[in-house]
């Protein structure tokens, strides 16, 4: 079984993503006018949907939430907090930085997800699915809660595109004489900088 690395920078950016995924969905269930329950429950599947999707497709127990509820306990703060602030928070934050830290959160969730695919001794097919899962779902959950076809299969932007091409490369890093580490932090890089470049140039695979 496969060693999955571990280093205190990758929690920072998992917490960091985690963050994006439920301010997103604290924006979106306000549009929908949700109650405060309605805003956490859509706030928490944005932020853990993708990794729970995964730990129950590897039967990964305990799920990565509730071996760390801090995360499940922080989203439930900010549900509280950020609820009648929302308004301000869309004020406040800029779209460049929520574009920002999602394409960081994207790389690193879609990488942790092959490695755990990985250790699982999944077939590498099923290891790159795996990432893009890990990286795209709780979006996916997200949208269909709040009653819309899923953005990641309506707007054209290669954004799941982006986490497959990242999860291959990691896998075939690992066929050569680059360290695991390297691996890793490279290819999450290559993700997050293809997914802003496809941000920028508003690049379409439906042109």
């Amino acid at each position: 079984m496969k060693h999955i690395p571990h280093v205190s920078l990758i929690t920072v950016i998992e917490i960091v993503a985690i963050l994006v995924g439920a301010m997103s969905g604290f924006v979106e269930a306000r549009r929908k006018r949700m109650d405060l329950v309605g805003v956490f429950t859509v706030a928490f599947i944005t932020a853990f949907g993708g990794g729970t999707l995964r730990d129950i497709l590897l039967d990964v127990r305990p799920l990565f939430w509730v071996e760390h509820q801090g995360y499940a306990i922080l989203i439930f703060v900010l549900a509280l907090v950020a609820t009648p602030l929302v308004r301000t928070i869309r004020q406040i934050v800029s779209e460049r930085i929520i574009v920002v830290a999602d394409a960081i959160g994207l790389g690193l969730f879609a990488v942790a997800g092959v490695s755990q695919a990985q250790a699982a001794d999944m077939p590498v097919f099923i290891a790159a699915m795996m990432g893009v899962i890990t990286g795209i779902f709780g979006g996916v959950l997200r949208d269909i809660v709040c009653n819309e076809v899923p953005m990641v299969f309506r707007d054209g932007k290669p954004y799941a595109i982006c986490a497959f091409f990242g999860a291959w490369l990691y896998i075939a890093l690992q066929h050569t004489h680059v360290s695991n580490d390297f691996a890793l932090w490279f290819s999450a890089a290559f993700i997050t900088l293809l997914r802003l470049l496809t941000w920028k140039f508003d690049m379409r695979i439906n042109r």
